[in-house]
């Protein structure tokens, strides 16, 4: 894909939507790390619907780590593998309050060292949070990146490094929300939302879906034969 196209996807994705945000609710940066942690493997609205019982009295790393990981279980077993989240909380939490004064880092180190923090939650918390270029490659991203030839890779660090090389530099800071939302809503995994899609034109997928009442395309032998 060449430059000017990949400029006129970002322009049409910022038309549509100015100012992105993410669909998971939070009130401070510690809750949006809790949540992106509690995201993995999970849907925003799993997540939102246990936080929003969990946030209104728990909402802080002293409160959550006194829960325990049996009171925090307790909110979020709605959530996949909440045995395993619940128990990085419980220990982000504490580390949270013995190395940083109970405030979320803003760098990747610092951040990636907290238990249950990868790659791609720092990437979240230090675009999302902290304002900073970072580009949090799920499997939406990596679907759409490869799909429309935007940045196409093997693995989402390879997709991550291309999307920052190649995405022009005023896009940078909102690049991540923009292609998560049209990967979740229109660029859907198993039957993509072509005719509805503001950049299909643009896009270099060979199989695009066509409107549910379009003729089927003819293959060259029945065009000679209906010739």
């Amino acid at each position: 894909m060449n430059p000017a196209k990949r400029k006129e996807i970002f322009e049409r994705l910022r038309a549509a939507n100015p100012t992105p945000q993410t669909e998971l609710e939070y009130g401070s940066t510690f809750q949006l790390l809790i949540a992106v942690m509690l995201s993995a493997q999970a849907t925003d609205k799993s997540v939102n619907l246990a936080t929003r019982r969990l946030f209104p009295e728990h909402g802080t790393p002293e409160k959550i780590l006194a829960l325990g990981e049996e009171g925090l279980s307790a909110y979020i077993r709605t959530i996949g593998l909440y045995k395993t989240k619940a128990k990085n909380v419980i220990a982000t939490c504490r580390l949270l309050l013995e190395r940083h004064g109970g405030e979320v880092p803003a760098d990747r180190e610092a951040l990636e060292a907290l238990p249950g923090v990868g790659r791609k939650t720092a990437n979240v918390v230090l675009n999302t949070a902290f304002r900073q270029v970072a580009m949090a490659v799920d499997t939406h991203i990596f679907r759409v990146s490869n799909r429309t030839g935007l940045a196409p890779g093997k693995n989402v660090v390879e997709v991550e490094r291309k999307l920052l090389k190649v995405v022009p530099k005023e896009f940078l800071l909102d690049a991540h929300h923009w292609l998560i939302l049209h990967g979740r809503y229109v660029c859907v995994a198993r039957t993509p939302k072509c005719p509805q899609c503001g950049i299909a034109d643009l896009c270099e997928y060979r199989d695009k879906t066509r409107p549910a009442d379009a003729p089927a395309p003819r293959s060259r032998a029945g065009a000679r034969r209906a010739a």
